[in-house]
């Protein structure tokens, strides 16, 4: 497997799921990407490669150095490439995997059709004609493959899921206090990047229309943090309004525990619209009810199990907020369907298990 995204430690959880079938399993992964820097070096029934690459950071032009040298040691049966079907790191691996005869397939989250410049038109190609399957991470990714040409088969399996004994409910009263959430307050919570695309301004502008004891925690950081600051002022809820620019991935959990409702208010634009959302199902493992709107992958993941609103819509999204606040009943139904539906579909547990099942395919055929 080659996966620069397997720098987060919290993700290894699948590895240590899938080899739990039996198979064999090598990880190649940089030793950063960005300022990331990995963060398990020795895996836990399988090997770990860390290698040096070439523009870190950089999604769809980083190559690895040594990758050949270490596929031709492997000799896999499978190779299975985390990456985009237009990246160069695809078409490095694809080459090297079929020098070999391995199997292969590769990972897609693309949910909007494009067409690209060469050379990645030419990568695009090519790694369709020698892909033996494919894996989308929604179902939108599915129509976007097929409607550009792939044949071959594609399976529906999100990229990873959560560790529900990491993401469960749990006690954050001390947390609380240290972030200043007052006792009785209604604590809306958002996690992600400060960005147009994520509806922040939306979200901002719909907790301004509560009457309610609210309070707005946002988790990330971005460009838009000192137009939310703006923003939080001139509609009167500065001392209503939290930034939390950074949390360690192992406390993310602690934090979703501080929330009464998660919220998601991401908008569609031209060049992205929500592929997933994975703090939603880290929220519903953590029995918090989600809002979310209706871009992209969203409504799917949600299901029954939380409600959507109509994207860049302020006044639907406070109504919703409203409705969550004032129905303690509705909160704990939503609470309980939604960690049954993460239980159900979204641990790394069932992706482990639905992956192996493309192995087992790929060896069949």
């Amino acid at each position: 497997m080659i996966s620069k995204t397997l720098v987060v430690g919290a993700y290894h959880k699948k590895l240590e799921e899938l080899v739990k079938s039996g198979l064999e399993l090598h990880l190649v992964v940089p030793i950063s990407w960005k300022n990331q820097k990995i963060e398990v070096r020795d895996g836990n029934g399988y090997i770990i490669s860390p290698l040096r690459i070439a523009f870190s950071g950089y999604n769809h032009f980083h190559v690895y150095f040594g990758l050949s040298g270490i596929i031709k040691k492997i000799k896999p049966d499978i190779v299975h490439i985390d990456e985009e079907h237009y990246s160069f790191v695809t078409f490095q691996t694809m080459r090297l995997a079929k020098k070999v005869g391995a199997r292969a397939l590769f990972f897609t989250w693309q949910n909007i059709y494009k067409d690209y410049p060469f050379p990645f038109s030419y990568f695009e190609k090519y790694n369709f004609k020698r892909a033996d399957v494919a894996i989308a991470g929604n179902e939108e990714s599915k129509y976007v493959i097929r409607r550009k040409g792939f044949e071959k088969e594609i399976f529906i399996i999100p990229q990873f899921g959560v560790d529900p004994d990491m993401f469960q409910k749990r006690d954050a009263f001390e947390l609380k206090g240290k972030l200043g959430l007052k006792t009785g307050s209604f604590v809306i919570g958002f996690i992600g990047r400060l960005v147009e695309e994520k509806g922040i301004l939306v979200l901002l502008e719909a907790v301004s229309r509560l009457k309610d004891n609210f309070f707005l925690l946002l988790i990330g950081s971005g460009p838009l943090k000192k137009k939310i600051l703006v923003k939080s002022k001139k509609n009167g809820i500065t001392s209503r309004v939290k930034i939390v620019d950074h949390v360690p991935s192992i406390e993310v959990p602690n934090y979703i525990n501080c929330f009464d409702c998660l919220v998601l208010p991401s908008l569609t634009k031209p060049n992205w619209k929500e592929q997933f959302g994975r703090v939603l199902i880290e929220a519903m493992a953590c029995e918090i009810p989600v809002i979310g709107s209706d871009s992209g992958e969203i409504p799917n993941v949600i299901g029954d199990a939380g409600l959507i609103s109509n994207e860049g819509d302020a006044a639907d999204l406070a109504k919703k907020l409203k409705i969550v606040l004032t129905d303690r009943e509705l909160r704990e139904s939503l609470a309980k369907k939604g960690k049954e539906r993460v239980l159900a579909n979204y641990t790394q547990k069932k992706v482990a298990e639905a992956t192996f099942l493309v192995y087992k395919n790929l060896m069949s055929t």
